[in-house]
């Protein structure tokens, strides 16, 4: 019988340790749910998605564009309830420093924070409707 509990207990770890290791990267992350529209480049689809390599938007003050990818926008869905506060920080992280990007990394506390604002119904100015 204590073999049989070693052994599950074996199983059981070894499996914690597995799922760690198919964490998803930010690349993949941002690849599984952001490149189909603004591809793998970063470069979009012209007139159909916006190109996120070199955009203003995006190395710029991380506010708008948290709140732009939790809540959605203008035919892009909201990833507020697909993605955790780590896995978003994780992506936009990975957007505002590739491709040549130079915005500074997104935290999970501020996605956080981010969606608290949001479920209490507050927009960035620049999401504000005019």
């Amino acid at each position: 019988m204590s073999r049989s509990i070693v052994f599950l207990a074996g199983v059981l770890a070894a499996s914690t340790v597995s799922a760690a290791a198919f964490a998803a990267t930010p690349s993949a992350l941002f690849n599984d749910n952001c490149s189909a529209c603004h591809q793998t480049t970063g470069k979009g689809v012209k007139g159909a998605f916006p190109a996120l390599a070199g955009d203003p938007f995006v190395q710029g003050d991380p506010a708008p564009m948290m709140a732009t990818v939790l809540a959605g926008r203008a035919g892009m869905p909201s990833f507020k309830d697909d993605l955790n506060d780590l896995e978003l920080a994780s992506v936009l992280t990975y957007v505002r420093t590739s491709w040549g990007n130079k915005g500074k990394p997104v935290s999970a506390s501020d996605v956080a924070a981010a969606r608290a604002a949001i479920k209490a119904g507050k927009k960035p100015a620049s999401l504000q409707a005019h």
